[in-house]
């Protein structure tokens, strides 16, 4: 008897702790509720207005303070050289669950399911969040929008009919920065997709791609993205490292092959990322990357969409692979987020650093924007921001930060101070010999004999105090 008490006991603690770790969700604390189909009703977002410009004076928080999208900076307006984007997956797939800690966000709208019916919900709530933030760009995993179901064809079906919604909801003024498909999270791409020791994935990756790409052409996306997050090793014990990186190229191949035969004109982008999951991730760094492209012939049919995080995972400053990839002519898009510089892995946090910022907007000016790629906030909230205004106020801050940015990069650029400085450290080569070098007709034996003639050099300060300075004194 003692044990069936005990056996009850146990029952209806586990029934109460289930009944109440499961949020209410219709009627909402917000305002909203739910009709008799169950569908939401009314506004996701009733106590937060459209976002408006209000100036730098301004504490509303719920206000630009910096980004005025019409106004012209540099002969473009503001929202031409930004175009914003709103990472789907952060924004309404985010939880705040991390290794050691359970979810910590429960937006009203949602009910606990993977429905098809709340991927639906869950995409009106994106459209009136981009409707009221004034961004007209979003990016999507294809398993973030719509779940998987128990067979490929299932699956392909559920894609449809939530990008069926989606297209309606798009109008004529938004469409997707990017879309891509999520070849990480399922099992089976615990060895990877592309670079997978087993065909039967390597096949199913490339059906997934299709169709991601498919969706991506038919919502009128202006980019497609890769991120091989699972394309590298753990140890090289157990790995044919060349065989795999000829099967990506391969499989990256055959997807800019199919990009054409579906007439689907926008860029295809690679993401580089150092490592995480995998120890070690093939597309390292911007330079890695590009190595990978040349290599394999693929130079012309891709570009790099450069994560700031990432580029500090693998070394780097976020300048640093922009430059990297824009000098080569490959700078395609930006995920703009930052790391902690305590916290050794990709913290994906909202960029709020105006210096970093502003070497960023250095960067996208220098290369003459970014179109038809943008800025998609690849950024989360902390886990411990749960309150629904804090999505608003994380963009806010981050689309500010940037116009901020921009503001200071052309504020350097008009006062041409820094630019000079450049110039003069380099003024030894802007004379008839550092012309021949710069065009291959030096030989070293012509070297050698200037050098003899000249005797030991000359060389003059790099004035990286002054070139701080001058930065310094535009933020």
């Amino acid at each position: 008897m003692a044990g069936r008490i005990l056996l009850l006991v146990l029952f209806m603690n586990a029934v109460f702790f289930i009944v109440n770790a499961v949020p209410e969700t219709c009627p909402a604390d917000l305002g909203g509720k739910c009709g008799e189909d169950g569908e939401w009703e009314g506004e996701f977002f009733p106590g937060v207005p459209k976002i408006k410009y209000e100036g730098p004076s301004s504490k509303n928080p719920l206000s630009y303070k910096w980004y005025n999208a019409e106004e012209v900076i540099l002969g473009k307006k503001m929202k031409d050289w930004l175009r914003f984007s709103v990472a789907f997956w952060h924004t309404f797939r985010g939880t705040g669950a991390d290794p050691f800690g359970a979810p910590t966000k429960y937006w009203p709208w949602e009910d606990g399911t993977n429905s098809i019916a709340m991927a639906k919900r869950r995409m009106r709530a994106n459209f009136e969040f981009l409707s009221k933030l004034g961004v007209d760009r979003w990016c999507f995993h294809d398993r973030d929008i719509a779940p998987d179901g128990k067979t490929l064809k299932e699956t392909n079906s559920n894609l449809d009919e939530v990008v069926a919604l989606a297209e309606e909801l798009q109008g004529d003024k938004i469409r997707p920065l990017w879309g891509t498909a999520q070849l990480f999270m399922h099992p089976r791409y615990m060895h990877g997709a592309a670079t997978s020791s087993e065909l039967g994935v390597y096949a199913y990756a490339a059906a997934q791609v299709k169709k991601a790409m498919e969706v991506t052409h038919y919502l009128g996306g202006e980019n497609y993205v890769f991120w091989g997050g699972r394309e590298g090793y753990q140890t090289l014990l157990n790995t044919d490292m060349e065989r795999e990186l000829d099967h990506m190229a391969k499989f990256l191949e055959a997807a800019a092959a199919y990009k054409k035969k579906i007439g689907f004109n926008g860029t295809l982008l690679i993401e580089p990322k150092p490592q995480e999951p995998t120890k070690h991730q093939y597309d390292w760094d911007a330079a890695t990357t590009l190595n990978f492209l040349r290599k394999y012939g693929l130079l012309a049919e891709f570009k790099l969409n450069i994560e700031c995080n990432h580029a500090t995972l693998s070394g780097h400053s976020c300048h640093h692979d922009l430059e990297t990839a824009r000098i080569n002519g490959m700078l395609g898009n930006i995920d703009a987020n930052t790391g902690d510089p305590q916290v050794g892995w990709d913290t994906d946090q909202f960029l709020t650093d105006v210096g970093e910022a502003t070497m960023v907007m250095i960067s996208v000016i220098r290369n003459g924007g970014l179109a038809p790629g943008g800025f998609n906030f690849d950024a989360k909230l902390r886990r411990e921001s749960t309150d629904v205004e804090d999505l608003f106020i994380a963009h806010i801050s981050g689309m500010d930060t940037l116009a901020r940015g921009l503001r200071n990069a052309a504020k350097l650029i008009e006062d041409g101070s820094l630019a000079e400085l450049v110039s003069k450290r380099y003024s030894s080569f802007d004379t008839e010999l550092g012309a021949q070098i710069e065009a291959g007709k030096a030989d070293f034996e012509m070297l050698e004999k200037k050098a003899m003639e000249w005797g030991e050099p000359k060389v003059a300060s790099a004035k990286q105090e002054l070139a701080e300075m001058i930065f310094q004194s535009a933020l």
